[in-house]
Order: C-alpha cells, then structure tokens, then sequence
C-alpha cells in the first residue's frame, strides 16, 4: 500500500502519514485505530509505546 492509498483510507494528507513514518508526528487514538483497520490488525500491530 503506498503512502497516499493509506491517506487516503484514513481520511489524512499524505503529509500526515509521511510525518508519522518519521516519528514527527503521534496520532490521535482514532487516527491509530482507522490505520491499523487499514492494515487489517490490531493498534498493536502497527505501533508500539516507547518511554
């Protein structure tokens, strides 16, 4: 899936999705869960909590 085929699933710019493969930007919860829908798993499975 590219980049602008996930903006688009989710609603976003592709801006927003460049940012958040960079670790520039943190999604909102619901955001996060249309994304990982989008891959078809779990949050979990898309992103991880890093203290």
């Amino acid at each position: 899936m590219t980049q602008e085929e996930l903006a688009k699933r989710c609603g976003v710019t592709r801006q927003t999705v460049i940012a958040l493969e960079a670790g520039r930007y943190a999604p909102s919860l619901e955001l996060a869960f249309r994304i990982a829908r989008a891959f078809g798993v779990g949050v979990e499975g898309v992103f991880r909590w890093e203290e």
